[in-house]
């Protein structure tokens, strides 16, 4: 049973890393055709959405590599395995469309100064078609970014790549009707600061995730107050909760409990194990146990007194 759920597993996976694989090769076409029909059309907007198709190139081609090193087992150098690649390949793809989408601000800017003419046909019929091809990239990857931030970065890089398309077909309309040179880099400006705002809205789960921050669906204050309330336990300190990777959580402390609960500490461990797991999807904890007697000032001032200590 477990041998076939395993199997069915590695299918997945592969079948995921085959749709990555398509879109890959299908932005590499449309990065190609963009800026052959952009420079031939002399429209920025189409260049700026080809520079955004081959940052989804890369996007993709660096999800890949995160994919497979992910799946890489635990080891002794790497005792917590290789799952936080992931977050790294997705802080990469979001810093990406951050310098591209200043870069193309800056074109943007010039360009209003200095417009040139386009070729309106061009860009209409080069749009169309990567707004195809944007379109059904995002639709290989919509099902596996539900699960993964490295994916959701991709993904996100294909979505604002399909609206930017749309933006660069209607440019090409506007300039077929009313000759309107402007538009291009206005519009191109305009994509620019939906690529900022898309990346700057989404960078900061990686950016948590890697500096160890709280998980953001766990409340700390009310994980405190549940465990401190569990009969024996009188007081925590040195608490930790942190993002271990993007779907898994982490937690340790000192647990301080009475001297009459002392003999019960393994039945209190567990309890305390269950509710981690149950309640906030805690599976990965480590718990210190220290015995606290009302009698002993000495022990209290050894146990009790600690720097970050959380009282009940």
């Amino acid at each position: 049973m477990a041998n076939s759920e395993h199997i069915k597993v590695e299918s997945e996976a592969d079948n995921g890393d085959l749709r990555v694989v398509a879109a890959i090769w299908a932005n590499g076409l449309l990065t190609f055709a963009q800026v052959a029909g952009g420079i031939y059309a002399g429209s920025l907007a189409l260049v700026a959405d080809a520079l955004h198709n081959f940052s989804d190139m890369a996007a993709l081609v660096i999800a890949l590599a995160a994919r497979k090193i992910a799946r890489r087992p635990a080891n002794l150098r790497m005792p917590f395995g290789y799952g936080r690649i992931e977050v790294v390949a997705a802080l990469i793809n979001y810093t990406t469309l951050i310098v591209i989408g200043l870069y193309l601000i800056y074109e943007g800017g010039m360009r209003i100064f200095e417009p040139q003419e386009v070729a309106g046909w061009t860009v209409v019929l080069v749009g169309v078609v990567a707004l195809i091809v944007d379109l059904a990239t995002a639709a290989l990857t919509y099902s596996m970014q539900k699960g993964s931030v490295n994916i959701r970065a991709m993904f996100l890089h294909n979505l604002s790549d399909a609206l930017a398309s749309i933006a660069v077909v209607v440019v090409g309309i506007i300039v077929i009707l009313y000759d309107v040179k402007w538009i291009d880099p206005v519009v191109t400006i305009c994509i620019a600061i939906y690529i900022l705002y898309v990346a700057f809205s989404e960078i900061g789960t990686p950016v948590r995730t890697l500096m160890l921050a709280s998980p953001p669906g766990i409340s700390y204050e009310e994980l405190i107050d549940v465990i401190g309330n569990i009969e024996g336990v009188v007081e925590l300190h040195n608490v930790h909760l942190w993002q271990l990777s993007e779907n898994a959580s982490a937690f340790d402390a000192h647990i301080v409990l009475a001297r009459e609960a002392w003999m019960g500490v393994e039945v209190i461990k567990k309890e305390i194990k269950n509710v981690l797991r149950g309640r906030f999807e805690i599976n990965h904890s480590t718990l210190e146990f220290e015995c606290y007697d009302r009698d002993s000032p000495c022990e209290y001032s050894m146990l009790g007194i600690s720097e970050g200590m959380t009282r009940r």
